[in-house]
């Protein structure tokens, strides 16, 4: 079975707007974690990597 998380900086149940991401075979998978039942993306380790410095970097227009 596939474990889902999301980050513990994601705050309570009024401000749950964030994303649930899983370590899935050969790749990271990224849901919405109001709509699990929707689908995920699926992007390779190297891009949500990538993903990540550049968020954290403010390198998005986000």
């Amino acid at each position: 079975m596939t474990e889902w998380r999301k980050s513990s900086r994601s705050g309570n149940l009024e401000n749950s707007d964030c994303v649930e991401v899983a370590g899935l075979t050969g790749a990271i998978g990224i849901r919405d974690s109001k709509a699990p039942d929707a689908g995920h993306i699926r992007i390779s380790a190297e891009s949500f990597a990538d993903l990540l410095i550049r968020v954290k970097q403010d390198a998005l227009d986000l």
